[in-house]
């Protein structure tokens, strides 16, 4: 079975960009997209064969997140713990018989740190909902994380210490949350690959010299990892600042 994500920064602006050409050929069972940045009837996408659950923000022109799958789900959440809402936009759940799939769209501290304990508190109160939906059945998590976890998953990681996505504070959640029974399945089968990365800023070349971060992910349950087949990161496709990742499990 094979999972996308990708942070499209705007699907009708990705939608010009070749996305419809990536989604056709990259044949995904589960396609995630975070910052879809649109409202209900902004945009229509014909995905013959695909369910199609999208979390729209309040505000208009900002995050959203979506999926796309060809398997019907028993549930559908909008929300984290006992919520079903969530007005940024950020979460989606979907049941199936043995799996959750949750895609989310992190909150961004900011450059100057502003919303960094919003984001702590999200951190933790996604960490609680992971968790308890683990000691249910297993997690495939994935989505735009807006953190590189370790010094190999960004290009200039000393100069970066304390900037908004490598903060102390954020890389400590990450571990916490893979301490509390998941894995990054891109670090299992590759545990010391370097330069590879899933963003890079928009300023002149920083693309083309590879100056990025790897801060999109798909994060799964330990006991789905015997099960990883493939964990790829598709960086040679344009259309976003950020490019898409890919899991493949056997028997998911």
């Amino acid at each position: 079975m094979k999972f996308v994500s990708w942070n499209v920064n705007g699907i009708r602006a990705c939608l010009k960009k070749g996305f419809i050409d990536y989604f056709n050929e990259v044949d995904a069972d589960f396609f995630c997209i975070q910052e879809s940045k649109c409202q209900a009837g902004q945009v229509e996408l014909e995905l013959p064969g695909y369910e199609q659950y999208w979390n729209y923000a309040l505000r208009k022109g900002y995050s959203g997140t979506a999926i796309f799958t060809k398997h019907k789900p028993l549930r559908v959440k909008y929300g984290v713990g006992e919520r079903d809402t969530e007005d940024e936009g950020r979460i989606i759940t979907l049941e199936y018989d043995h799996f959750y799939m949750v895609t989310v769209y992190t909150p961004n501290a900011k450059r100057d740190l502003a919303r960094l304990a919003y984001r702590l508190e999200w951190e933790d109160e996604l960490r609680t909902y992971l968790v308890a939906l683990d000691a249910k059945k297993p997690v495939i998590y994935c989505g735009d994380l807006n953190v590189a976890h370790e010094e190999i998953d960004l290009k200039n990681a000393k100069s970066n210490v304390g900037n908004s996505g490598f903060t102390v504070e954020e890389r400590n959640k990450m571990t916490t949350l893979l301490a509390s029974g998941f894995t990054d399945s891109f670090r299992a089968l590759y545990p010391a690959a370097t330069e590879r990365y899933s963003w890079w800023s928009y300023m002149n070349k920083v693309r083309e010299r590879n100056i990025g971060w790897r801060i999109d992910y798909f994060i799964v349950s330990n006991r789905l990892v015997p099960q990883i087949t493939a964990a790829a990161i598709h960086d040679q496709q344009l259309g976003s600042d950020h490019c898409p990742v890919v899991l493949e499990l056997t028997n998911a």
